[in-house]
């Protein structure tokens, strides 16, 4: 039987995950789980192997007894697998056969997450097993109701939002692996800089382009990876490419500029160097917001694969206008 409380390791776990790490070794075993004492006529919830989410829908579970059939998506979520065929027709029909739920049950119902309906042909499912799919509500926290009501979802229950909350639990998610590739390119451009940059040491080279260059990443980083994400609703446009692009313009470039401005007067980086860095921090803010579509319910895949084809081009082209200026500002390029 399984305990629907979390413990001081559940939550250690789903914290680590949350930044990214074990994340594809969270996993339940694919099987037939107890919740409660179930009995023939108890319900049966289908879910992921992911932990994280089998967590969540146990948690939702307290006074309930229930069966939980878990599929084998190789530890990723319902919706996230759904889209990848892991959680689909084949494998629920492989459980439903492997743990022999007719055995464990008298009725003939599995009740799925709405969010696995795209991986899943219910009419197939029926043939193969003579398992009915009943398709539950978008959020765990509906189940208990959805039960309670004989497994009749309303409006509400099919609605998916995407508030703050869940904004910000994702942006861990994004900004880990931003950091892997943005803060050596930070650094990169800080030690250019400062090696060849026009003044006359490494120091003075360091203090007047290095740091600018560095900061400009990070703020890019910021812009694309943390504020895209908290503030989606609010920035115009529907392409997640030009919602980072807008962040960065309106609030990574002014910071950028004033960051300069900072530094000790008219010693400060040039013009060149922040304008320059300006439409790089542009270019990579855009991008690393354009992967959020992934952890998003704003768009399908056919909407991201569109915004690739027109954004992609365009980024490189700024970031390399940029990227170009820059180098000449600082002597790089002469």
């Amino acid at each position: 039987m399984v305990r629907t409380e979390w413990t001081a390791a559940d939550r250690r776990g789903a914290l680590a995950v949350r930044w990214g790490i074990g994340r594809y070794d969270y996993l339940v075993e694919p099987g037939l789980y107890a919740i409660g004492s179930p009995s023939a006529e108890s319900p049966v919830l289908v879910t992921a192997s992911y932990k994280l989410t089998f967590d969540m829908v146990r948690r939702e579970l307290i006074g309930q007894s229930v069966f939980v059939l878990v599929l084998q998506t190789m530890g990723i979520n319902v919706w996230c697998a759904a889209g990848k065929g892991t959680f689909g027709t084949e494998e629920l029909c492989h459980q439903i056969e492997r743990v022999g739920l007719g055995r464990h049950v008298s009725h003939r119902r599995v009740i799925l997450p709405q969010l696995g309906a795209p991986g899943v042909a219910a009419h197939e499912v029926r043939q193969r097993t003579r398992f009915r799919v009943v398709y539950g509500p978008v959020e765990a926290r509906d189940i208990p109701r959805f039960l309670e009501s004989g497994t009749k979802a309303t409006p509400a229950m099919r609605r998916k939002r995407f508030p703050l909350r869940d904004r910000a639990a994702l942006v861990p998610m994004e900004l880990v692996p931003s950091l892997k590739y943005g803060a050596p390119l930070a650094v990169a451009l800080a030690l250019v800089a400062a090696l060849v940059g026009p003044a006359t040491g490494f120091g003075e080279n360091l203090a007047r382009h290095g740091y600018i260059a560095g900061l400009s990443m990070l703020i890019a980083i910021g812009c694309g990876a943390v504020l895209t994400p908290l503030l989606l609703p609010w920035i115009p446009g529907r392409a997640f490419a030009v919602k980072g692009a807008l962040v960065a313009l309106f609030i990574g470039a002014p910071l950028l500029v004033g960051a300069g401005a900072l530094t000790n007067g008219a010693a400060g980086p040039p013009w060149t160097d922040v304008a320059g860095l300006a439409a790089l921090t542009l270019a990579l803010s855009s991008f690393i917001a354009m992967n959020f579509t992934g952890s998003s319910t704003y768009t399908g895949l056919s909407g991201v694969e569109r915004e690739m084809r027109i954004a992609v081009p365009a980024q490189l082209g700024l970031a390399t206008v940029g990227l170009a200026g820059w180098a000449l500002s600082v002597g790089l390029l002469v």
